[in-house]
């Protein structure tokens, strides 16, 4: 297929990109550990750590999890906020020739449980404020190997211990729990220092991530992204990225702010594997809902980048104190994981000094497929062009290739795309075409000049502040509740998520009320998955074959509660 588009490339940017530079991600980790060992590679609560740290530390910890006994291509689960923990695992699993499983820490059991039962985890690196979590199910999945990390792990002896005494003690924030066989996470650094990290033997076609993401069927699905696709993605960005880089004054250690969880594609790319890519450093934010902290914590730094949700640009610019802060450094503001509002952009330049960047990509194609020129001055209201050595087109329910300016379901081809689903070929033969497009479910069109547009969503699936919530876990979740009959889940727009989750219920006990309701969804839903809104009916539409409409529930004007 002809690839117009390039003629709207920005100059410099190359048509197609090198996947075969590095045999390995662990290849370029280990290029950028020694070419910027003396640089900071990331920096949280005011501690820092150096390239020659991370090294340090992975080798340790990569050493130890090998003597654990666990053969190549074993599953690690991690599961941690962002702390100076979490790059330092990343690293320490890929190393050692495992497979990174990044876990949300704010799992419930249920949703834990999943997770590592299908994806055969046979170790965990949990910060113990979550440790709860995992005592609750533990002995019901294939963990043998659990590495218990603390807040203050990392921070160095007084300070370290101080924190993990507010933490525990006075914040409360480390729930009481129970893992007899658990190492902790300096004990296991310590052990791995007497022992060799034995170099693992990897190449292109090996899993580096398991990356779960929503299903059809209504639990998640492991995406296999191997050592190409991610590599591929990263050299992708950095090309793409370089004339907003280029361009004066050129800073030579560019500052990330992480404040996006790098257990999400999003960051996990753009932030902690391009940062190392890069030579950059990171600004780890443990906690991005507690908005003062977080304009206090960039009011110390020149940070040069920064990739967002709508939300969070949002939240970040009603915050009094954020205009007050040094913008003269940033370079770019990358919009990603939902829509970009063009009100939020606006108001988003006129502070900054600089517009959203937006691109979109899903974490099958690890995740970044089409971007807007990064020196844009002009917010577009699309989500850009297909980045080099990526194909798109726009296919219609039969699979067959549309016209510009057609819509039709957005479908997508290059080296980033996923080996698969994990142990799901059924799912994998439903979304890749025989030309070797991947479709995203999402509906939109191209024009004349390359540039895409989302207009709407074929699956049902409700976006949340960036977050993937399926129709049908929910559904599954909520019906198991004594008192419900039937129910059915849609999104509906909300100013400050984008959407939010709809809950419809027609009860089978009528005492049911929805504090009751809520308080089971909180249970067994992590936050962006729980109902934002409960409306009971006496019945819900149905086609003639009894399938729930969910369209109908959606599109309605006047609601008909019971």
């Amino acid at each position: 297929m002809e690839k117009f588009w390039i003629r709207s490339y920005p100059a410099g940017v190359p048509s197609e990109i090198d996947t075969t530079r590095y045999r390995s991600l662990v290849q370029l980790m280990e290029e950028s550990f020694s070419r910027y060992a003396e640089r900071n590679a990331y920096v949280c609560m005011d501690r820092f750590i150096t390239y020659a740290d991370v090294d340090r530390m992975s080798r340790q910890l990569g050493a130890w999890l090998q003597a654990q006994g666990l053969q190549p291509g074993a599953r690690v689960a991690l599961m941690m906020p962002n702390v100076l923990q979490y790059p330092v695992a990343i690293a320490a699993v890929l190393r050692a020739g495992y497979v990174v499983v990044n876990v949300n820490p704010l799992y419930t059991p249920r949703e834990l449980e999943h997770q590592l039962n299908d994806s055969g985890a046979e170790a965990i690196v949990i910060l113990e404020n979550f440790a709860h979590t995992l005592e609750k199910v533990i002995a019901r999945t294939s963990i043998n190997v659990t590495v218990v990390a603390s807040m203050g792990d990392l921070l160095g002896g007084l300070k370290g211990g101080l924190v993990n005494f507010v933490v525990r003690n006075v914040k409360k924030m480390v729930p009481a729990f129970s893992l007899p066989n658990a190492v902790r996470f300096n004990q296991a650094l310590k052990a791995g220092a007497a022992l060799s990290l034995v170099p693992a033997n990897l190449g292109h076609d090996d899993i580096a991530f398991l990356q779960y993401t929503g299903g059809t069927t209504g639990l998640s699905k492991g995406a296999m992204l191997s050592h190409r696709n991610v590599i591929a993605n990263l050299m992708q960005n950095e090309a793409w990225l370089q004339p907003a880089l280029n361009k004066e004054p050129k800073v030579d250690a560019l500052v990330f702010v992480c404040a996006l969880p790098l257990y999400h594609i999003f960051a996990l790319t753009v932030c902690c594997l391009m940062g190392t890519r890069i030579g950059g450093m990171n600004i780890l934010i443990p906690n991005p809902r507690d908005i003062p902290g977080l304009v206090k914590e960039l009011s110390k730094y020149k940070f040069n980048l920064l990739p967002a949700v709508n939300t969070l640009y949002n939240a970040l610019l009603n915050h009094p104190d954020f205009a007050k802060l040094d913008f003269s450094a940033l370079k770019l503001s990358n919009g990603g994981g939902m829509a970009v509002q063009k009100a939020v952009n606006d108001r988003w330049r006129a502070v900054t000094g600089k517009s959203i960047i937006e691109g979109y990509g899903l974490s099958e194609t690890a995740p970044v497929a089409t971007a807007n020129p990064a020196d844009a001055s002009e917010f577009s209201g699309t989500i850009g062009l297909p980045l080099p050595s990526t194909d798109i087109a726009i296919l219609d329910d039969e699979g067959n290739h549309l016209p510009v300016g057609q819509v039709g379901e957005i479908a997508i081809r290059g080296p980033q795309v996923m080996e698969g689903y994990w142990q799901k070929p059924e799912e994998t033969a439903r979304v890749m075409t025989a030309d070797g497009f991947f479709r995203s479910g999402d509906i939109g069109l191209m024009d004349e000049r390359g540039y895409v547009t989302i207009v709407d969503r074929k699956k049902d699936m409700v976006l949340v502040s960036g977050f993937n919530v399926y129709p049908n876990e929910v559904e599954a979740v909520v019906a198991g509740h004594p008192g419900v009959l039937e129910c059915a889940v849609v999104g509906v727009p909300d100013a400050a998520t984008g959407e939010a989750v709809k809950l419809f219920v027609v009860r089978r006990d009528p005492a049911l009320t929805a504090e009751q309701l809520m308080a089971y969804c909180q249970e067994q839903l992590t936050g962006y998955k729980r109902p934002k809104l409960i409306e009971f009916r006496n019945e819900l539409p149905k086609t003639n074959v009894g399938k729930i409409l969910r369209r109908e529930l959606r599109d309605a004007k006047a609601s008909a509660p019971a």
